[in-house]
């Protein structure tokens, strides 16, 4: 286990400490995709990373993922992109990073005289933006200070009963440490909501617990569809309670502390349940279309790292927050060994304990805190999805008094 004091952060104004010193180029319309993605490729290998909200009509929830994006503890400095006649506020984002103590910058594809003058113009930004940011202050970082998610993808008959409980376990050492863990979904905690909410530290966030995975369970209803896709038959699975009481086990045993939504950031240590479900009758399609959908709502809220637990064998990384692949399967493991970070399928033939695997995540997660590249991170991958959504605040019952 690696020893907290030698771990170092980059201390950003609001004080929280980054693992990492990103620099983001995020597009505000899919029009200003391209040129954004030219100037990202003209740093390829480099801690720059590409972002962006395709729609062009207005939607809070986007809005607010940008400007907790943009202003992440892993990010040093913004890039913003912008073709000139969306609707996202863009002078807004650009004040609000400012604030926050970041190199920050706009470039208006319009206004520029278009494609070849604003890349050109970014880039050139980018290559100063780097220089000022690799002045920002390292700090120690304690264990305390780190918020991890994790995510379940690809996920087969294994999963419950390897990579997911292992994470359980890593998760219960985090909070005992007085850190934050984020699990995830509501829609795949189905038929699991009265086991769940007797975990809550307060009745009333037992209740919101609750309600929340009925409100996936009507909202699957109502769109026809659940979260089960042919891939997780294929690999063994034969029901979504089957599959949801794979999923719980990445929670493990501490109290649950909070339930929050996309953008909302944990306020005390210990573990909280991530609604990413939208609130209100279905308007935008199915809440989780990726897996890394629920990445950026995870990172939105803070995570400085994403543990993803898989059998089946995903690839994905992400943009901003390095990802952890916990594999559940030793025969994906073995085809797959150069995407995944930890074999947990070796509890199959007891070659290792739930505890172990537990403590190999952990001791992994400080690792990664301490600057050690993930598979994915390694690889270059960097997905990044955001689509439309709508959410109502939280209540006063969720979070910790």
């Amino acid at each position: 286990m690696q020893n907290n004091s030698q771990l170092k952060g980059y201390l950003r104004k609001d004080g929280r400490k980054g693992i990492r010193n990103v620099i983001v180029v995020a597009y505000l319309v899919e029009c200003a995709h391209h040129v954004a993605r030219e100037i990202s490729s003209h740093f390829r290998g480099q801690q720059v990373h590409l972002i962006g909200f395709p729609g062009c009509y207005p939607n809070a929830y986007a809005d607010r993922m940008m400007n907790a994006l943009c202003t992440h503890p892993n990010v040093g400095g913004a890039l913003l992109v912008s073709l000139g006649c969306e609707s996202f506020n863009r002078n807004r984002l650009l004040e609000n990073v400012a604030a926050s103590g970041r190199p920050a910058h706009l470039v208006g594809i319009q206004q520029k005289g278009g494609t070849r003058k604003a890349i050109a113009e970014g880039i050139a930004w980018v290559e100063e933006a780097m220089q000022t940011i690799a002045n920002v202050e390292v700090v120690n970082l304690q264990v305390s200070d780190l918020i991890v998610g994790t995510v379940c993808g690809g996920s087969d008959a294994t999963s419950g009963i390897t990579a997911n409980p292992a994470v359980g376990k890593a998760f219960d050492t985090l909070v005992a440490n007085n850190g934050i863990a984020i699990f995830e979904e509501t829609g795949e905690m189905i038929g699991l909501e009265a086991i769940m909410s007797q975990r809550a530290i307060t009745p009333a966030l037992s209740e919101e617990l609750r309600k929340s995975v009925e409100k996936a369970a009507k909202y699957y209803t109502i769109m026809g569809h659940g979260s089960f896709a042919p891939g997780n038959a294929d690999g063994g699975l034969t029901t979504i309670e089957e599959k949801s009481m794979g999923a719980y086990c990445k929670s493990g045993n501490s109290p649950i502390s909070g339930l929050i939504k996309p953008g909302d950031i944990p306020n005390k240590p210990g573990l909280y349940l991530m609604d990413v479900v939208p609130d209100g009758e279905p308007r935008f399609g199915f809440p989780n279309i990726s897996d890394n959908a629920e990445i950026v709502e995870m990172i939105a809220s803070g995570s400085h790292m994403i543990l993803f637990t898989t059998g089946r064998g995903s690839v994905v990384g992400s943009a901003i927050a390095p990802v952890i692949k916990i594999c559940a399967n030793p025969e994906t493991y073995e085809r797959m060994q150069d995407d995944m970070d930890i074999d947990a399928g070796k509890i199959l033939f007891n070659k290792a304990s739930l505890d172990d695997v537990g403590n190999e995540i952990f001791t992994l997660i400080q690792a990664v805190a301490g600057g050690e590249k993930t598979c994915s991170e390694s690889l270059g991958h960097q997905e990044f999805i955001l689509t439309y959504k709508t959410f109502d605040p939280i209540g006063p019952g969720c979070l910790p008094v």
